[in-house]
This record gives structure tokens, C-alpha cells and sequence, in this order.
């Protein structure tokens, strides 16, 4: 099944006005090279592809090159694609295995016969230079698995309901019963499968929940191979350690990651690049500790206190097994769900490009997570039980003057409501949260 994503219309845009290169980031498998294929093929624009890992002579061609003329004459030994000065866009694959593409691109970009679009994996890892590339030669884009909006597209799911969803959430209005029972099923749905293309795609077509963990498995696998092919020796089983201690420190009541639960007596320090390279190449994300819920969340971060989640919410209940998905699509209501809920949120969160934190306090408690939001700080509990009125923590911060919050959400599995400041979304609904657009900020001129 041909899936559609957001990151298309990044290309597109990219493709009708950014004389820059571009260049996609993302996780293994969540479909970088398909949406780059399929969207090119979509405008109809000539295109040429080079794998640096299928063809790795075309590293040598690509950075050793004087002019356009041998530029053509060395990529036509590589394939028989077309070079059009003036049309060709030039797909450059798996370009981790060639760091210095990066700065090198401000040459081809300079050159002008052809636009560029590059991709690869693990690139927050092998390119820790990447904030160093050429200034106005590169615009970079990070892809994730399928957020659930774009999961909703293998459903029936049609523009009118989404609209009413997308009105109920702005105008703080309830969801018609029938559609929120319809949409908490297909949420739930969307926690067993997760949002790899590969998963989605099986599930639409088959609905086997067993063929979608075996993909899942399958997935993890390509994970480890990572780590021990991009990590030295001695760090290779530790990374695998922290990666596969995840899913149990997420059954716990806090869900915070505690490094002695690796082994005891171990400390931060000895594992931090650990986490550093999980978070780099995109498979988890931490939520890290503010020990202020104060704007700019950044000044308080702690990183020796955090939260680790799985960047696919599929391959968490995949690890937690079978059992565990089908209580979720039976709607068990005995579950402990709660994990697995905030692991979706996180995920949603982390693909809108908000920053994840958490706040925890002895005397106010602890906030699931906390945003900066449409100017404010913006607490949110996650409850996916039937207590999803008692937070005495979201309560608590609300209620202080001195952190002027305008309003807080629970996600839980209910409708719409209020209370105060306090507003109860249906947890689906975390696909609205978008993080605030840079607006332009225009300075007066001094004038003598």
C-alpha cells in the first residue's frame, strides 16, 4: 500500500523555490528513501540515484570532481540515468557512509546544474558535524515513523470527520460519541501496529497483528546490527543493555530511566553517551528533567534525570509481546497501559519538533510532561485509565500563580471537557499539538 506523508510536502516545497541542498534525517526504516522515490516520480521530475552504500566508487566521483562535465562523465559509469543540467535532481543515499558530503555539498550547490537531496541513517551519530555544514547550502528535514494522522490514512476515516475532530479539539468542544468510540478503537489499533511504513502497510492489507510483530522484530534486529557496526567494541553491549532495559522501566510508576537498573552501583556518567546515541540515532528520545516549569524549559534541563521512550510506539508492545496488543484491541480494561500511552505521546511530541521534558517536585509533584506552547508553559498527564480526574500535580501547578499557566491537558480515554484551566482531551487528540511557527519579529531602526 503507497502511504502518504507529510515529509512529501517538505520536498515539494523544497523542490519549487530552495536552490539549497536538502537533506532528510531519520531512524532506520522509517521510510526516508520511498518518500524521496515516490514524491520525485510525483512531480514528474527527472532524477538520478546513487547509494553510497551499493556504489561506494560514486563517494570518490562525488568529491573529487572539478566541473559538471566530469561530474556526468563519472556518476554515468555508476547508471545509466539521465543527467539533464537544468532538470536532473541528484539523489545521494545512505549518505552517512561519506561524512564530508556534507560540507562538500556547498560546492555542488555553487555549481547550480543540479539540485541535490540527501538522505541516510544514523546521521545524528555519524555526522556530530553536522551544525558545522555551510550556512545557506543546506536545509535539513528529520522524518519519523507515521504520526497517527498519518496512520488514519489506511482507514476510511473521511476529510468531514477530521474536520469535526480538528473543530472539536480548537473550539474546546466534545467529539460526537459515535466517531470518539471509532476513533479511540483506531488509536488503540495505532499502539499495537506503531508507525513504521513497513507495519502500517502489512496491517492495512492483511490485519494480522502477528505479521506486524514479526516486522517489528525484524526491525530491532537492524537496530542491534547498528550498534555494533557503528560503535567501538566496549560500548556495543552496553548500548544494547540501556536500549533493551526501555520497555521494563516504562512499566514503572514513574517511568523514569534508572541507570542502576542496568547494573548496580553503575552511574550516569559511565553511560551517558549511551543515551547521547540512542537519542542521536533517532530510535529513542529522552524526556528530560526541568526542575522549572518555566519558560525557556532549556535553562533548567537536567540530563542526569530523565525519561527514555522507544521512538515507535509498535515496536514498545511488540517487545511487551502479543498478549500485550491484544488486551490494547480489546480495550481490556484491567491493563496497565499507562507506559505505553505516554510512549505515544512522546512520540506525537517529538515528530511536531517540541522539545520533551518532564517536572517533578516533592511539594507540587510530578507532570508527565511539560511544552512551551502558544507563547506559555503547558502541563500534560497522560492517563489511560478510569481515574483520569485525579492529578493532584497538574492540579497544583495550575493553582501557582508564579508559573502563569494558561491552561493544562489531560489526554486519557474520554471526551472533551473542562474544568477551569484544566482541559480533557480525547488521547488522540495529541495529533492537533503543533508546535508554534517562527513568526517574523521586525526591529525598529535606530536612528540618530
Amino acid at each position: 500500500m503507497e502511504l502518504k506523508r507529510k515529509t512529501s510536502q517538505v520536498i515539494k516545497d523544497w523542490f519549487s523555490g530552495d536552490k539549497k541542498a536538502l537533506l532528510i534525517k531519520g531512524a532506520r526504516q522509517v521510510g526516508k528513501t520511498y518518500v524521496i522515490r515516490s514524491t520525485l516520480k510525483e512531480l514528474g521530475n527527472n532524477y538520478y540515484e546513487v547509494n553510497l552504500i551499493d556504489s561506494p566508487e560514486a563517494i570518490d566521483i562525488l568529491m573529487n570532481v572539478k566541473n559538471v562535465d566530469e561530474l556526468i562523465m563519472g556518476l554515468s559509469t555508476i547508471n545509466d540515468m539521465p543527467l539533464i543540467k537544468g532538470e536532473t535532481v541528484i539523489f545521494i543515499d545512505e549518505v552517512q557512509k561519506c561524512k564530508e558530503m556534507v560540507t562538500r555539498i556547498k560546492f555542488l550547490v555553487d555549481e547550480g546544474s543540479f539540485k541535490y537531496i540527501l538522505s541516510g541513517s544514523l546521521l545524528g551519530v555519524e555526522l556530530t558535524n553536522l551544525e558545522s555544514a555551510p550556512v545557506g547550502y543546506l536545509t535539513t528535514h528529520e522524518m519519523f515513523p507515521l504520526d497517527f494522522q498519518e496512520f488514519l490514512q489506511i482507514t476510511n476515516i473521511t476529510e468531514n470527520v477530521m474536520a469535526h475532530l480538528k473543530k472539536s479539539f480548537e473550539d474546546r468542544t466534545p467529539v460526537m460519541d459515535s466517531i470518539h468510540e471509532k476513533l479511540m478503537t483506531l488509536f488503540l489499533q495505532y499502539l499495537a501496529v506503531g508507525g513504521m511504513p513497513d507495519a502500517v502497510s502489512t496491517f492495512a492489507e492483511t490485519h494480522n497483528i502477528n505479521a506486524v510483530l514479526k516486522i517489528h522484530k525484524d526491525i530491532a534486529e537492524l537496530y542491534k546490527m547498528d550498534f555494533t557496526k557503528y560503535e567501538a567494541e566496549d560500548k556495543r553491549l552496553q548500548l544494547i543493555n540501556v536500549y533493551d532495559l526501555i520497555p521494563a522501566e516504562l512499566l514503572k510508576q514513574n517511568r523514569r530511566y534508572i541507570v542502576s537498573d542496568i547494573k548496580k552501583g553503575l552511574h550516569f556518567e559511565r553511560v551517558q553517551s549511551s543515551f547521547l546515541w540512542l537519542n542521536n540515532a533517532g530510535v529513542a528520545y529522552s524526556v528530560y528533567n526541568a526542575t522549572e516549569p518555566r519558560k525557556p524549559l532549556k535553562s533548567s534541563e537536567k540530563q542526569s534525570l530523565f525519561k527514555l521512550y522507544l521512538s515507535d510506539v509498535g515496536m514498545l508492545t511488540s517487545i511487551y509481546g502479543m498478549d500485550t496488543k491484544r488486551m490494547l484491541i480489546i480495550k481490556n480494561p484491567n491493563m496497565n497501559a499507562g507506559g505505553i500511552f505516554e510512549n505515544a505521546v512522546a512520540q506525537e511530541l517529538r515528530s511536531k519538533g517540541f522539545s520533551l521534558y518532564y517536572y517533578n517536585s516533592n511539594r507540587l509533584g510530578e507532570l508527565d510532561f511539560v511544552i512551551e506552547y502558544k507563547g506559555s508553559i503547558y502541563p500534560i498527564e497522560v492517563k489511560s485509565g478510569k481515574d483520569y480526574t485525579v492529578h493532584s500535580a497538574i492540579s497544583n501547578c495550575v493553582a501557582n500563580h508564579q508559573y502563569e499557566m494558561q491552561e493544562a491537558f489531560v489526554f486519557a480515554d474520554c471526551n472533551i471537557k473542562h474544568d477551569k484551566k484544566i482541559t480533557y482531551l480525547p488521547i488522540y487528540m495529541v495529533m492537533f499539538l503543533e508546535k508554534d511557527q517562527s513568526e517574523d519579529f521586525i526591529v525598529d531602526e535606530v536612528l540618530f
